[in-house]
């Protein structure tokens, strides 16, 4: 199917295929004529691509598991285990936030919060 096609289908834009496919995460044939011809296969690929970024996944994680994503994306165990392990980051990145948070909160009020930093560790 031609790009335009694959984009409807999908839910997505031209544009996106095309980067999609500059990156690696989709693959296209050329025809004689010059237009990208993408397998039925794409279509929920596409879907599924765009399911795990809304999940937080981002594209370079997506690539790094593709294959094993391709060949059983609604394998629950291969699911399971990238779930896990992003729970995992989410959970780092909110403990993070938290002490980011409970810092900026000491130094509200104390006239130059970046100046009361250095003198603390001066």
């Amino acid at each position: 199917m031609r790009i335009g096609e694959l984009a409807a289908q999908a839910g997505t834009t031209k544009d996106t295929i095309r980067f999609y496919e500059k990156v690696g995460l989709l693959e296209g044939q050329r025809l004689a004529n010059g237009y990208r011809d993408f397998p039925p296969e794409a279509v929920p690929w596409l879907r599924y691509v765009r399911t795990a970024q809304t999940l937080g996944f981002s594209l370079a994680e997506i690539q790094r598991h593709r294959e094993e994503l391709q060949n059983a994306p609604d394998s629950a165990a291969a699911l399971s285990e990238l779930f896990a392990a992003k729970i995992q980051v989410v959970d780092t990145r909110m403990a993070e936030l938290a002490a980011l948070r409970a810092e900026l909160t000491d130094r509200v009020g104390t006239g130059c919060p970046l100046r009361a930093a250095e003198s603390a560790q001066g």
